[in-house]
């Protein structure tokens, strides 16, 4: 007789889960709009009135009331939001605050009672309110107390930075409340498999019904037009923990590759008779191989060209305002990217709100997801009680966020850091990613031979030290650094594959100001640069030759020039780096950076590889250049160099050449140089998608 009413409970179930949509098994309620905020001095006084407004997401320097000296000192201040909501319908069995990022420290309070808390400060909320709520139809006040600096344990990481003037507290992420029935989907993961055409789906289940039998329901489509690709049903007869994880794989035939240049999505709908999970993600593989030291996407080599985004000294830029929430600027800052010929972006020590990964996605980016961590050199001097535990913790939650997005491909531990803990910790979550991405560590050793290594040639980094009228390289910087090929290296030691993420050190603000970093830079090296837009001109110019450079000899994975977006701090406490905007609302960059370092990260690109600054009268000179391309098509052109005085053009010769895929290629002009002593420039050029792309050398005659 049981076993009967159980077959006959376990028909109708499925009766109802095929006669019902599944999508209606989920809601999702965004809160994200006008809060009410106010301030008190602790987490336990709790307001009774409310001073002003503030947008969610955001910032509370957003707060349409004065609120002096946010974020500047370690003050024990705590700002509380304030919204009211109600549920008309009746409640299902699980009803979840979700707060995607908020800092620093979150305590909830759902109609004055208290919900729940979370110290991290980088990755979701989640708190179960279900038990907090009035009736269906009545309205609930939701009270969330937001930290300051101050409050973070020492066993939480809180992205210290020593650039940053402002730990600004907000809920910088959205809010929303989930409603969904049993079984729970939890979480799921997507891994890609490309050459068995299929993907490998991992769910997290929560069964609090006790369901002995679980119908699982799932649908793949193609994420801009709806089409469907496979459908299907896995059952899961034995299902009988209260929670639990369960494995299925779907085929998908003739699926289309993700990369940066076809940034392909599909959608993964996962629903059970009490609940429906859907999510992104791309057919997309990625590696470092351990013989060639190369990126590896979908099988194929991947030379990596990139920027930079420090999002949390960004939050602090004076023109900052409501940017980073702003969908359409964001998307216009990847396409711009995209114009500068970069595929592939650092989100440097922190991640953005969750919307910059979507559009990642969809514009096509490899993205390296950097936490939080840097102690410019020794962890254990400045946060001793951070250890690989409560590091591993952070990175789980971390790592469960971003797991699906095919532009997520490496995840980086931490920035310029020497530590034990990162790699322990690292060991300790790796398992957790079903693709098995490379992970970054910092200045770290690597964990894994498969793991990448970051480094930092500032070459021109020296130079901030030394006196005013020292004596310089003769030969001139460059020819000093660059005279033969050279490896860059400033990480750990091991024979990983390299990427560098930064180089430069020739920062400039929005105004054309040297930083506190650089201000002995431009004294030092380029005295003659007095006005902003001579400074602009030989900063660009530089940028582009060290861009050549280090992507001309091929002995990296990855260059990623720093920095895309950052902040410009003019006034005291003056800013140590910055980026190259000109008009930050219209994504305006400065126009010499455009001229010399965009051609610098063209696909197929070059180099002059010489770098005399100065040559005798009449003299005939060996002229090397570099060709490289990246793309997967063979490239034939005419290459071309000429003597410019000023714009007048005296000599000119040309070749024709062809590079293989993913080649590089060399050839060597004879050029007699002008009879008549002065300035003169040397342009080496090719044409590319229809647009010259030229390397440039100034040089004087004797």
């Amino acid at each position: 007789m049981k076993s009967s009413i159980i077959l006959l409970l376990s028909l109708l179930v499925f009766i109802l889960f095929q006669c019902t949509k599944p999508e209606d098994n989920r809601q999702v309620i965004s809160l994200n709009g006008t809060w009410d905020i106010t301030e008190s001095s602790g987490t336990n006084d709790i307001p009774d009135s409310f001073t002003g407004q503030v947008n969610v997401p955001g910032l509370t320097d957003m707060a349409k009331v004065k609120i002096d000296s946010i974020g500047v000192n370690r003050q024990n201040r705590v700002f509380w939001y304030r919204k009211t909501f109600s549920i008309e319908e009746s409640y299902t069995d699980n009803v979840l605050l979700k707060i995607n990022k908020a800092k620093y420290g979150t305590w909830v309070y759902v109609n004055g009672r208290f919900a729940g808390q979370n110290l991290y400060c980088f990755t979701p909320t989640i708190i179960d309110i279900k038990d907090f709520l009035n009736d269906p139809g009545v309205g609930n006040e939701l009270l969330v107390g937001i930290g300051s600096f101050s409050h973070l344990p020492d066993t939480i990481a809180d992205g210290w930075d020593f650039e940053k003037t402002r730990y600004i507290p907000g809920i910088y992420d959205d809010v929303s409340i989930i409603l969904a029935g049993n079984p729970f989907i939890e979480n799921v993961q997507v891994k890609p498999e490309i050459k068995k055409e299929q993907i490998k789906v991992r769910i997290w289940l929560e069964n609090t019904d006790n369901l002995t039998h679980i119908d699982l329901l799932y649908t793949v489509k193609e994420a801009s037009s709806g089409k469907m690709i496979i459908r299907g049903k896995v059952s899961l007869p034995h299902f009988v923990d209260k929670k639990d994880t369960t494995e299925l794989s779907i085929k998908m035939d003739n699926c289309h590759l993700w990369t940066p240049d076809d940034p392909f999505l599909y959608k993964l709908e996962i629903s059970t008779p009490g609940d429906y999970y859907i999510t992104r993600f791309g057919m997309r593989e990625f590696c470092f191989d351990t013989i060639t030291r190369k990126a590896i996407l979908n099988g194929e080599p991947y030379y990596m060209r990139g920027t930079n985004v420090c999002i949390y000294r960004f939050f602090e830029d004076p023109s900052r305002d409501g940017l980073p929430w702003d969908k359409e600027w964001v998307r216009k800052l990847h396409e711009t990217f995209k114009f500068m010929h970069w595929n592939s972006i650092r989100y440097c020590i922190g991640f953005p709100p969750e919307i910059w990964y979507d559009i990642a996605d969809e514009v096509g980016f490899l993205i390296q997801d950097e936490f939080p961590v840097w102690y410019l050199g020794n962890k254990e001097e400045l946060a001793p009680e951070l250890k690989a535990k409560h590091l591993a913790a952070e990175y789980c939650n971390w790592m469960a966020e971003h797991w699906n997005h095919p532009c997520v491909v490496i995840w980086d531990a931490q920035n310029e850091t020497y530590t034990d803990e990162t790699g322990i910790a690292i060991g300790k979550v790796r398992n957790l990613d079903m693709s098995d991405r490379p992970w970054d560590n910092g200045w770290s050793p690597p964990q894994k031979l498969s793991d990448v290594i970051e480094t930092h040639p500032y070459v021109f980094y020296g130079y901030q030290y030394r006196p005013e009228g020292s004596e310089l390289p003769p030969e001139g910087v460059m020819k000093h650094h660059f005279f033969e090929p050279r490896r860059p290296h400033n990480g750990p030691d091991g024979n990983n594959a390299i990427i560098i993420n930064e180089y430069g050190w020739l920062w400039l603000n929005r105004d054309g100001s040297p930083t506190t970093l650089t201000d002995h830079i431009y004294a030092t090296l380029f005295p003659e640069c007095k006005t902003p837009d001579q400074r602009f001109e030989v900063y660009a110019r530089y940028l582009g030759m060290l861009t050549e450079y280090w992507r001309a000899h091929r002995q990296c994975a990855g260059v990623l020039h720093f920095c895309g977006l950052g902040y410009s701090r003019t006034e005291e406490p003056r800013g140590q780096t910055s980026d190259h905007f000109i008009d930050l609302q219209h994504l305006v960059l400065e126009p010499n950076f455009v001229k010399y370092v965009r051609p610098a990260f063209s696909p197929v690109g070059l180099m002059i590889d010489k770098w005399d600054l100065t040559y005798k009268t009449g003299e005939e000179i060996s002229v090397p250049v570099i060709i490289i391309n990246d793309t997967y098509i063979d490239y034939s052109n005419t290459l071309n160099i000429a003597i410019f005085r000023d714009e007048e053009l005296l000599e000119e010769n040309s070749t024709s050449l062809g590079v293989e895929k993913l080649g590089q290629a060399r050839h060597v002009f004879e050029v007699k140089l002008p009879a008549e002593a002065g300035s003169y420039r040397m342009e080496a050029e090719l044409m590319f998608d229809n647009e010259p792309v030229r390397s440039i050398r100034e040089f004087v005659v004797e």
